[in-house]
């Protein structure tokens, strides 16, 4: 994949020269928007709320509503003004234990990748971070606008996480939750041993897409004219009586301890050339 930036590390007085490249991708299924009639592909376009009429680009401007109705208009010369300095670099401020980062935090990653000149500081700085056992923590201007970012070590990569600032995370104190006393003792060490029964590792590939696999198994039925032959699920429908937490979790237990037949996988169908392209 094309690299989205190309800069440097910047450290105390060490500069590791680096490359921003795609560490995840989108896998979703793309649709257009037809035409019931006759599967016309049918379009968005910019229109006046009152009138409906159409409004050509250089008629459009971009405005804050800060109060209901009542708009500030910013031009050009506003966006520019608000902009900060533009840098080549990812400023590290500080280095960081990683558990004392809330994890919603954490929004896009990418994979730094060495550039030329740059292997040998890049592995001095990965290694120190790896035996520290840090996330380090610092800014970057990636399209115009500066971004919050977390580097932290995975194998042999460093990684760059876009992060979100404080004023996007919903502090917990707007919602309420069940405080530790709700839970009685002799349910807590139930629960324990159905977590237990079900401890493993982390194995990415057993966690499918059923959602995508059957829309990708009907899109293939449909265009050959024929019905898809999906997978009916199990639903557990519920008797309407009070719930027995003790009961349900001792039956868990009971189910997780239970040898297990092992199902066919279900392996979803590649995506074609077009929709790598609407997803890249």
């Amino acid at each position: 994949m094309a690299a989205i930036w190309k800069g440097s590390i910047a450290f105390g007085l060490v500069n590791v020269p680096i490359e921003l490249r795609a560490a995840v991708r989108s896998d979703h299924i793309s649709f257009r928007l037809l035409h019931k009639k006759d599967n016309t592909p049918v379009k968005y376009e910019r229109v006046r709320e009152d009138t409906r009429k159409e409004v050509p680009w250089d008629e459009i401007v971009k405005g804050y509503e800060h109060e209901k109705g009542e708009f500030v208009v910013l031009d050009d010369a506003d966006f520019k003004a608000a902009a900060v300095e533009k840098s080549e670099s990812v400023e590290i401020s500080d280095f960081v234990d990683f558990d004392e980062i809330d994890p919603r935090f954490f929004e896009t990653p990418y994979f730094s990748i060495p550039a030329k000149g740059g292997t040998k500081a890049y592995a001095v700085l990965r290694e120190a971070m790896r035996q520290a056992n840090v996330v380090a923590i610092g800014t970057i201007i990636l399209r115009q606008k500066q971004h919050l970012v977390g580097l932290h070590v995975v194998g042999d990569a460093i990684i760059v996480d876009i992060m979100r600032f404080a004023n996007e995370i919903v502090p917990a104190s707007e919602y309420n939750f069940p405080a530790a006393s709700e839970a009685k003792p002799k349910e807590i060490d139930m629960a324990m041993k159905l977590v237990d029964s079900l401890h493993g590792p982390f194995e990415a590939e057993k966690y499918v897409d059923q959602y995508r696999a059957n829309l990708l198994r009907i899109i293939d039925a449909k265009s050959k004219g024929k019905k898809a032959d999906l997978p009916v699920p199990a639903v557990e429908r519920g008797d309407g009586k009070v719930l027995d937490l003790m009961a349900k979790l001792e039956a868990s237990l009971k189910q997780a301890r239970a040898p297990k037949a092992k199902a066919p996988a279900v392996k979803p169908k590649r995506a074609t050339r077009r929709e790598r392209r609407r997803t890249a």
